[in-house]
């Protein structure tokens, strides 16, 4: 009698079977991997016009030219379509007289190509500036929508030289989720990551270090931040939710919450962001860093990033105008998959079969769902890692927009060589309208989630007539992130505005880093926000069966701007059983709605007597 697994088997391999006729038919057709020139020298990949390569031969004019350009047309950006990478090749670019100074602005990507981060040396300013809303740029200025956009792979001198006397006073890093800084060597001067020179309220609310060294940080309004792995001279004071793992010269924070620091002395598991660099002999490469236990300071201290390094060869070089069954058919044969800046347009899933095979997206590359589609599914295997992709809910509902395993699947994972998402962002609505049942759901066990940002839009450019009551209605997204595997760890998770549970933790032994959430702001009536009998669902739930879990740092947000009257009983909720384990956890309230207690019906309320102002539970269970 054939069992129901073995029918499942057996379809998945029929789908394999037909996508392996097509690669045969289709085997010749050009696709755009990279290929060796006819020369000695390797030839330049075909990486498409949205991705700019520097040379430190060529004069500092005319790259800060061409990285003005960019940031004049993407400062305010916000929802458009355009996206972009700049590369920097070895060498250094700027001098102490003539610094190299440029802004990042919104789905930009600038790196080093080094496989150091000190193999490429910009003697200058790298910054994101507060935008300014009102009156013409002049007023309601702040970093709260500073989001996608990345830093990584270099090393950054601070020269302030020739800037007025605030803006030459520190390197600005304004920004807030979905913003990464990884393999980052700065020195001279403060790097702030509010922009204190404009004018109010100035408030920034989340980002990201890894594998990084840093002088003085000034956090200012941050409100959170993750750094893990990293090295810091000194870190100036805390808003809500500050959180180190594996890094050297971390705060104390023996006296949380005065001051809210969260620190732990190693990363439980980290693996760093896979990244491209060319060798001394010209040649392009991708290098896997590799999983890591218990670790703390920058992997790159002693020599090159642990790992393995692939040929480009080896990857196929995707552009927004490919279809999906080429990308499957390269997919299937073994290739890895970079994924060049554009938006592209996925009716049926990318498909990640292989161990160890990776799918880098650059230049904030965006799937976007189209008819239901998932745009990207993760087999139940070891080593498979995807970083650097956004993906967008479509107008037709997905059930889900990146699947990692099914539900009972084979168990053919790696505590020692996790599944790894890195950078992987999620948008159900914003720049148009969205409708998934679940963003993010893993099913396999040992899967590393090493920041990502799961947002239902709170805003965007959908064109609603209804307000908010009709994003509820439209803009749909139940689920958040949902964890059915065992052995999960995530460093930084940020989910936002779910209709249900932002975070549904059902797998054991899970651990969690860092957790930021904001509770729908659009629920239009009480009645719209239960669970049951229960008023609203909590930001992040684990699950009544698991027996072992462990959160640090974590933040639940409360501004219900549709219907201020809307309560939520509890910020977070989780079996009250010595295995489970929540430390340094808070609710806030943010100007409208009630969050009744921190945890478990403990904790004093989140209301509008105390806007701002934390609720703080050390410790839950408590001692």
């Amino acid at each position: 009698m054939t069992t129901r697994a073995g029918r499942r088997v057996r379809r998945q391999f029929g789908r394999l079977f037909a996508i392996g006729l097509a690669v045969v038919t289709v085997a010749t057709l050009g696709g755009t991997a990279a290929q060796a020139g006819t020369s000695n020298k390797p030839a330049t990949p075909a990486f498409g016009s949205n991705v700019t390569i520097f040379d430190p031969s060529m004069p500092t004019e005319q790259i800060q030219a061409a990285l003005d350009a960019a940031a004049t047309k993407q400062t305010d950006a916000e929802m458009s379509t355009d996206r972009y990478a700049f590369f920097f090749k070895p060498g250094t670019y700027g001098t102490d007289a003539k610094p190299l100074q440029f802004k990042v602005g919104y789905y930009t990507e600038v790196a080093g190509l080094g496989a150091s981060p000190d193999d490429v040396v910009i003697n200058g300013k790298i910054e994101v500036y507060n935008r300014c809303l009102n009156d013409n740029g002049t007023s309601n200025c702040l970093a709260l929508v500073n989001f996608w956009r990345t830093l990584s792979n270099l090393s950054l001198h601070i020269n302030g030289a020739g800037q007025d006397g605030c803006r030459g006073s520190a390197n600005f890093w304004a920004v807030s989720q979905a913003v990464s800084l990884r393999r980052l060597d700065v020195t001279g001067g403060t790097f702030s990551l509010m922009d204190y020179c404009t004018a109010g309220p100035q408030y920034a609310s989340g980002g990201f270090i890894a594998d990084s060294r840093f002088p003085t940080v000034l956090n200012g309004s941050q409100q959170q931040w993750l750094t893990r792995n990293s090295k810091v001279d000194s870190w100036t004071n805390a808003v809500w939710n500050q959180v180190f793992a594996g890094v050297q010269g971390a705060p104390d924070d023996s006296a949380f919450p005065n001051p809210p620091y969260t620190t732990l002395p190693t990363t439980p598991v980290s693996r760093e962001k896979p990244y491209l660099y060319v060798d001394d002999k010209g040649k392009w490469n991708v290098r896997v860093p590799s999983a890591q236990k218990n670790t703390s300071g920058v992997s790159w201290a002693n020599g090159i990033t642990p790992g393995r390094s692939v040929s480009l060869s080896d990857f196929f070089i995707a552009k927004p105008s490919d279809p999906v069954w080429l990308i499957n058919a390269q997919l299937l044969l073994g290739k890895n998959l970079l994924l060049t800046p554009g938006v592209y347009n996925i009716g049926q899933s990318i498909n990640v079969f292989w161990p160890n095979q990776v799918v880098l997206g650059i230049g904030h590359a965006t799937l976007t769902a189209v008819n239901g589609a998932t745009p990207i599914k993760v087999a139940d295997v070891p080593g498979a890692i995807v970083a650097g992709v956004t993906i967008d809910a479509g107008t037709t509902e997905s059930k889900t927009l990146l699947q990692v395993g099914v539900k009972g699947g084979f168990g053919l994972n790696s505590a020692s060589n996790p599944t790894t998402l890195s950078d992987v962002y999620f948008r159900v609505g914003g720049p148009h309208v969205g409708k998934t049942d679940t963003a993010l759901e893993i099913n396999s066990d040992n899967v590393l989630v090493d920041h990502t940002w799961v947002w239902r839009a709170d805003h965007g450019v959908e064109g609603f007539t209804g307000g908010d009551t009709e994003r509820w209605n439209t803009n749909t997204g139940r689920y958040g992130a949902v964890i059915n595997g065992d052995n999960v760890t995530a460093t930084g998770l940020f989910v936002e505005h779910f209709q249900k549970f932002n975070t549904l933790w059902n797998g054991d032994n899970g651990t969690t880093v860092l957790y930021q959430n904001e509770l729908p702001y659009d629920p239009p009536t009480q009645a719209d926000w239960m669970n049951g009998t229960e008023n609203g669902y909590p930001g992040y739930k684990v699950g009544n069966k698991v027996k072992t879990h462990h959160l640090y740092g974590a933040g639940v947000y409360v501004f219900n701007q549709n219907n201020p009257s809307i309560h939520t009983e509890n910020g977070f909720e989780a079996p009250n059983r010595p295995g489970v384990k929540l430390h340094h956890i808070m609710t806030v309230n943010l100007s409208a709605g009630t969050i009744d207690h921190v945890v478990n019906g403990v904790g004093a309320a989140a209301d509008t007597s105390k806007v701002g102002v934390p609720v703080f539970v050390t410790d839950y269970p408590l001692p």
